[in-house]
């Protein structure tokens, strides 16, 4: 069985058609991605240390003054 020019012309055809619309919703896809979210700043250890440091001597002074 021999394929015409014509048959096999149609079916590049189709083929090219279909990869094009699949690229095409791909590209649609990755516009509509969400952006990734911005990466958070790095803790600060000191002040991290430092607001513990301060809220466990407003407790001691608390629980000194109730006695």
């Amino acid at each position: 069985m021999s394929i015409t020019p014509q048959v096999l012309a149609a079916i590049s055809g189709a083929i090219a058609a279909y990869i094009a619309d699949e690229e095409s919703c791909q590209a649609a896809a990755a516009g509509m991605a969400a952006p990734a979210p911005a990466p958070a700043p790095p803790l600060n250890l000191w002040a991290l240390a430092g607001r513990q440091e301060a809220m466990q001597l407003r407790l001691l002074m608390q629980r000194r003054s109730l006695r």
